[in-house]
């Protein structure tokens, strides 16, 4: 993985745990043992499925860098319904508290889009690739002969 790729990835990645411990904690202290792992258990399901999409995206556009912006639509897309599908099978588990599950999930979603798109902006990546030359790194220009 590039160094940028990596960089993007922690810097989306460490916000999206950190607003995790920080629900966990709260979740904890308000609906008890529940709520702390339902928290958990949806900061770790946005971690997997963003953190996944991220390096397929990252793939796609290193591979096919002309699908990139119809890859990006349909995998955020992707994304948004597998969350969704995964809200609506845990919606009457009493495994954890699933209103902490589903506030925690939507947060740590959130969270995780702003810090992809400030981790976007903040990246000095080259959009346009520069041409390779041969020998001192500067093309001469060729010379045209006058005109007569």
């Amino acid at each position: 993985m590039p160094s940028t790729d990596a960089r993007t990835l922690l810097h989306t990645a460490v916000p999206t745990a950190a607003v995790g411990a920080i629900a966990t904690a709260i979740s904890a202290g308000v609906a008890g043992g529940k709520g702390a792992l339902g928290s958990a258990v949806a900061t770790l399901v946005v971690l997997i499925f963003m953190g996944a999409g991220l390096v397929v995206l990252q793939r796609t556009a290193k591979q096919y860098p002309h699908l990139f912006q119809a890859m990006g639509l349909l995998l955020y897309t992707t994304q948004l319904l597998l969350l969704f599908v995964f809200l609506m099978v845990f919606k009457n588990t009493t495994l954890f508290d699933p209103q902490v599950f589903a506030l925690t999930l939507v947060v740590a979603t959130l969270v995780w889009v702003a810090a992809q798109a400030r981790a976007y902006m903040k990246a000095k990546i080259l959009y346009v690739e520069p041409e390779k030359t041969a020998g001192s790194g500067a093309r001469e220009p060729q010379k045209s002969e006058p005109a007569t």
